[in-house]
């Protein structure tokens, strides 16, 4: 199972966002504190509807209870951030990977980043933009690892309710 991490997330309606795409993807999804909200705060629960209560979510008090509760995660942590080298879809990203963002202001402070220069990544994007918004750069990076792992146990078929495909 594939693993979001939040450092320090700003927004609720961000994170909200995040959480149901997590439950879209049966992907996990790590927060750490601190937050600049309540974890039931009501702009959460909208972005998310009503698929919140089936995330599968852990909260941390901090980056090194992530750590001692995650002791697995040193080895397959890719750090998504503007200052990378590398792309995001150059990297294979295990099947159990863990692909941190930072907070919305901020990203990911560079203390941390330069412990994982192999394993950083970007998503390309304008010279004249800073940052794409949170949720969107972690559905870009999250399809793109689900992807590379053939979307796991995921429905990859649709279909139409009222009509029926052509054959």
């Amino acid at each position: 199972m594939l693993n979001i991490v939040l450092l320090e997330p700003e927004m609720p309606a961000n994170t909200g966002n995040i959480g149901r795409t997590c439950c879209a993807t049966g992907t996990r999804l790590h927060l750490i504190e601190p937050m600049g909200f309540k974890i039931n705060d009501k702009m959460l629960k909208r972005a998310g509807l009503d698929y919140w209560e089936h995330l599968d979510v852990t909260v941390y008090d901090c980056l090194e209870d992530f750590f001692e509760q995650n002791p697995d995660a040193v080895g397959k942590m890719f750090m998504a951030t503007t200052k990378a080298k590398q792309n995001y879809s150059e990297v294979s990203y295990p099947e159990d990977a863990y692909i941190m963002f930072g907070k919305e202001s901020a990203g990911i402070p560079e203390e941390i980043l330069v412990d994982y220069e192999e394993t950083a990544i970007r998503i390309p994007m304008n010279e004249k933009i800073r940052s794409l918004n949170l949720s969107n750069s972690v559905a870009i990076v999250l399809y793109e690892a689900l992807r590379q792992n053939h979307f796991g146990s995921m429905q990859i078929e649709g279909d139409l309710h009222r009509l029926h495909w052509k054959e």
